[in-house]
């Protein structure tokens, strides 16, 4: 088996196990929370510096809002809180700030911090961060389907010219390549309605860390496990 010897173009990260990390302390949630938040800051500066070229965190999903309210209002309040202290940062960096999921069922203020953030970045051409916040996987097939839809109805697609390609145009990731590589932490082996369209054909790697624990030298141990595995895409 040939050995790769180049660093995946995109990744995508679950970040488990907050809560349970916190749990094993005697804290409350909230905590690993934060330190979760804290790890987020560090490996996406690794990724920029392994040359990674898309990173995207599944940050919040649309089944996360079933938790108690208090720590929903919590993990809003540190995402606004981060962006707004991260986004110099982000500049001076070359950072491309972008989001996928329903951003408008967010709160008023963390959708225009969002939105301010993607704007005032939008020119970078360097690292891409992409959060999946308000996200799920089949919502967004429905999203593009609806939209394929509309413009089948107004002529603008011939039915008969809808392919895969066509189709991926109409998802939130629209102009992104689909990740290489999915790093999920927790041991959990599932996907949690993450990208089910883009991760079809990526390289899984589960860590049974807990998300608060992982550290630049588990992402590098990720992406060396990648180099070595043959990509076949159903090629002999």
């Amino acid at each position: 088996m040939a050995k790769k010897t180049m660093v995946p173009q995109h990744i995508a990260i679950i970040m488990d196990g907050n809560g349970r990390w916190a749990k094993q302390r005697g804290l409350l949630r909230i905590f690993g929370h934060k330190q979760g938040a804290k790890v987020a800051k560090n490996i996406i500066r690794a990724c920029d510096k392994a040359g990674v070229r898309f990173l995207t965190l599944y940050t919040f999903s649309t089944e996360n809002w079933k938790r108690p309210k208090p720590e929903v209002n919590f993990l809003m309040q540190l995402l606004e809180k981060s962006l707004k202290k991260e986004v110099q940062n982000l500049m001076e960096n070359n950072v491309r700030f972008m989001t996928i999921g329903r951003i408008n069922g967010l709160p008023k203020k963390v959708q225009q911090v969002m939105q301010g953030i993607k704007e005032k970045t939008k020119k970078n051409t360097g690292f891409t961060l992409i959060l999946a916040f308000n996200y799920g996987g089949r919502l967004e097939l429905v999203d593009a389907a609806l939209s394929l839809a509309k413009d089948i109805k107004s002529g603008r697609i011939p039915p008969d010219k809808v392919n895969e390609e066509i189709f991926s145009q109409y998802l939130y990731t629209k102009g992104i390549p689909d990740p290489e590589l999915l790093i999920r932490t927790s041991g959990e082996m599932r996907l949690s309605n993450f990208m089910p369209w883009q991760l079809c054909y990526s390289e899984l790697y589960v860590t049974k860390k807990f998300w608060p624990d992982f550290t630049e030298a588990d992402l590098k141990q990720a992406i060396e496990d990648y180099k070595n595995r043959e990509r076949r895409f159903g090629a002999v």
